[in-house]
């Protein structure tokens, strides 16, 4: 994405560009790289961010605005680009609107579940390589009758176990968007046990959560930011799964590994189209806009359209999709 920015934005507008280190902490202390077309020369085929990442905001900070603030004038900037989630594209909006600043911002994340776009950059990547694993684990769950309870990411919103599950064969997907009923799941397995179907795949999102007494909640632990850390579900899930129904059950956590490795050609084809969108956005003066994907066509969208909010799994597809394959 940052390739299609330098890129479009180098040799057609004839643009200077820089890159700020470690997100808002890099454009408070004014922490950049140069960015050209020579210097990115390679970057296709690599995932993650060579600016590097952090938590937080300038509204953490005292005076953390108006450092941004200061930044743009110090350095002169026409435009700030803004890559990231519900988060950095909130911040991006505030800034915007606090202080009129010439922002963009860009819908970067493996959850999906940024409104006000149909799809973001990561997400194929992360499905993809949560469904290779669990075409992995079909095998050894066969050859071991096991059931295999497969946590993925997904803090608010299951729409990486929902495609994975649905690509991979899952028994049976549970989501943030609906709290399950783990009477139900063993229910689903006992039944397919009886048909002589002993291996059985329950993929799971990190922030799934049980119906009220059906089971153990997870103990909630915050962290400096106030966000509840996540992960551990699908350990319990297996170990109620294994008690309630005694069959062999084991707990495969994906974790960071579906955030790494090289992009899928469908992220790398949609992060190139939203870079070259938003430089030019940068040029038509679209500010506190972010661009965003409706059906095949790359569009703007007003950043107001996105904050507070998160975006939840299609219910139609899980539940007149998914839902016919579980059991």
């Amino acid at each position: 994405m940052i390739r299609a920015i330098v890129r479009k934005g180098e040799l057609m507008y004839g643009d200077e560009l820089v890159g700020f280190l470690d997100a808002w902490d890099g454009v408070m202390d004014r922490r950049t790289i140069p960015l050209n077309v020579s210097s990115l020369r390679g970057m296709l085929p690599k995932g993650g961010t060579l600016l590097g990442t952090r938590r937080g905001s300038p509204y953490d900070h005292d005076g953390g605005p108006e450092r941004v603030q200061a930044t743009f004038r110090q350095m002169d900037l026409d435009a700030l680009l803004v890559i990231g989630g519900n988060g950095s594209l909130s911040v991006a909006c505030k800034l915007h609107h606090d202080l009129g600043l010439p922002i963009i911002g860009v819908p970067k994340t493996i959850d999906n579940d940024v409104v006000g776009t149909d799809m973001t950059f990561g997400f194929n990547t992360a499905v993809q390589i949560a469904t290779d694993a669990i075409d992995r684990l079909h095998t050894t769950a066969e050859s071991h009758d096991r059931v295999m309870v497969v946590e993925v990411m997904g803090r608010h919103s299951g729409w990486i176990a929902t495609y994975a599950g649905i690509a991979g064969g899952a028994t049976v997907i549970l989501i943030p968007e609906e709290p399950f009923d783990i009477d139900k799941v063993c229910e689903l397995l006992r039944s397919r046990h009886e048909r002589g179907r002993y291996a059985s795949i329950v993929v799971v999102a990190e922030g799934a959560e049980p119906k009220d007494a059906t089971m153990r909640s997870r103990v909630k632990v915050y962290d400096q930011f106030g966000h509840v850390r996540l992960g551990g579900i699908a350990e319990t899930i297996a170990n109620v799964i294994e008690e309630r129904t005694g069959f062999e059950t084991r707990m495969v956590l994906l974790g960071h590994i579906q955030r790494g490795g090289t992009p899928t050609a469908f992220d790398r084809v949609l992060s190139t189209r939203y870079g070259v969108a938003a430089i030019d956005a940068v040029h038509e003066a679209s500010w506190g806009h972010m661009v965003a994907l409706r059906g095949d066509v790359v569009t703007t969208t007003p950043l107001t359209d996105t904050v507070g909010k998160t975006r939840p799994v299609d219910m139609h597809l899980y539940h007149e999709v998914a839902e016919v394959f579980f059991g």
